[in-house]
């Protein structure tokens, strides 16, 4: 390709990729295969002189862009160098070569007339977020529209490219303006050559408004200077037509019946975004870029809320009202009698009942090793052998029979007395313990 002119030693021209009123883009190549876009200025400036006010007007505004790449952003394009060119002397001011399509292009065939809810609020949120961007440095960008914003096909951002007016006086503003500039997305205060921060976000609303409604609120027929006047004093003077009107009429054909209901859901603060960013009076509109973001981050988040279902809703009341049944119930219902007496644990008891046992077989049994004469025990006489009158040896055997029957007695008793005392013990235990047993009937306890 021959090359039209030379920008710059090292910044090669590949030709026109856009030619306007404002000034003409060429794609660049850097050594080493770098590629750029390349904004030429169509007023030139012959004296690289600060004596010059174009010079000293163009410096002091690409200055401003610069301060744009110390904190880059994804959706603002980046500004590489600037200068003068060595032909014609056309100041110039070069930016990253963005790969994708304009904005603009992606609402043409093949494409849809209108975009889908959830690719407007994207490109609302990456718009919002370059102009607060910009106006956070003082930049401010004086030509928002469709075809300066720029769909990356490797990253999927929406950038906003070409500071052309950013770096113009405010005369050469109003001659490009009222000549070549799209004046479909033009603020009503940039008739007289203004440029606020409030003017980018009238400019933003418009670009909203296209996404939505499939066309600008005041389209230019035509380019003549009667046309170009006609949509100006719409924007000062009349009122924007309503988008979701437009939008109804611009559905494609192609959509089903499911998604044209669905797409014609347009959120209501998204709505009332747009009416504040198109508001006449400046001072009526959101302040800057900054104000814009916050209130589109607000309203996005208060349309993410995800609704309850009623049915989950019921079952939750269900839930809850029968826990609180359940502890009304136990609240009300009576306590049983209080049980009189000490109660003792089952190991203390049935130390206690062992413990008498063994003292009661003790003191039975110690008897047998007491005296006759001090333990004196009256036994039936039919027990007793009769006496015998005999020898000595006779009398001795008769006494040891006497006595084995009486201590045989004796023990009988004393085992009698035993076994009675246990059954009473015994019983005495089966008693307490029927008490100790828990209340197994049907009752609720209360607490």
């Amino acid at each position: 390709m021959s090359k039209v002119f030379t920008i710059t030693e090292g910044l090669e021209n590949l030709g026109a990729l856009r030619t306007g009123g404002q000034g003409s883009v060429y794609k660049g190549k850097r050594i080493g295969a770098i590629y750029s876009a390349v904004k030429l200025i169509p007023t030139p400036i012959h004296t690289e002189d600060r004596d010059d006010r174009n010079y000293r007007n163009f410096e002091s505004e690409v200055s401003k862009l610069l301060k744009v790449n110390e904190d880059p952003s994804p959706n603002v394009v980046k500004m590489l160098s600037f200068g003068i060119t060595e032909s014609g002397s056309f100041p110039f001011i070069e930016m990253e070569y963005i790969e994708g399509p304009d904005l603009c292009e992606l609402l043409q065939p093949p494409h849809q007339k209108i975009f889908a809810l959830n690719e407007v609020i994207k490109v609302a949120q990456h718009l919002a977020s370059a102009l607060e961007h910009c106006h956070k440095l003082g930049v401010k960008h004086g030509d928002v529209k469709s075809n300066n914003v720029k769909y990356n096909v490797h990253t999927s951002n929406y950038v906003l490219l070409d500071f052309g007016l950013a770096i113009m006086s405010e005369e050469q503003r109003r001659t490009s303006i009222r000549h070549a500039g799209a004046v479909e997305f033009m603020a009503p205060e940039q008739n007289e050559g203004k440029m606020l921060l409030q003017t980018d976000v009238y400019s933003y609303g418009i670009i909203l408004y296209e996404l939505l409604a499939g066309q600008v609120p005041f389209p230019l027929s035509g380019n003549s200077d009667t046309g170009r006047n006609s949509v100006m004093i719409s924007h000062m003077e009349d009122e924007v037509p309503d988008v979701v009107e437009l939008r109804k009429a611009n559905l494609p054909a192609s959509w089903t019946g499911e998604q044209k209901a669905r797409e014609m859901q347009v959120p209501g603060w998204l709505l009332e975004l747009i009416e504040k960013c198109l508001q006449k009076d400046p001072m009526l509109r959101y302040s800057d870029g900054t104000e814009l973001h916050e209130a589109l981050v607000i309203g996005s988040l208060s349309g993410t809320e995800k609704p309850v279902d009623n049915a989950d809703v019921v079952l939750l009341e269900n839930e809850n009202r029968a826990l609180r049944q359940q502890v009304a119930d136990l609240k009300n219902v009576p306590q049983g009698p209080e049980r009189k007496g000490i109660l003792v644990p089952y190991f203390a008891f049935a130390l206690m009942v062992i413990s008498i046992i063994g003292l009661i077989a003790f003191l039975g049994y110690s008897q047998l090793d007491s005296k006759p004469q001090a333990q004196q025990v009256v036994l039936p006489t039919d027990s007793l052998p009769p006496a015998v009158d005999s020898s000595a040896i006779d009398r001795k055997r008769l006494a040891n029979k006497r006595r084995a029957a009486e201590a045989a007695a004796t023990k009988r008793m004393v085992d009698s007395a035993i076994n009675a005392e246990i059954e009473r013990a015994r019983a005495k235990a089966a008693d307490s313990t029927e008490d100790l047993k828990p209340d197994t009937s049907d009752k609720p306890v209360q607490f």
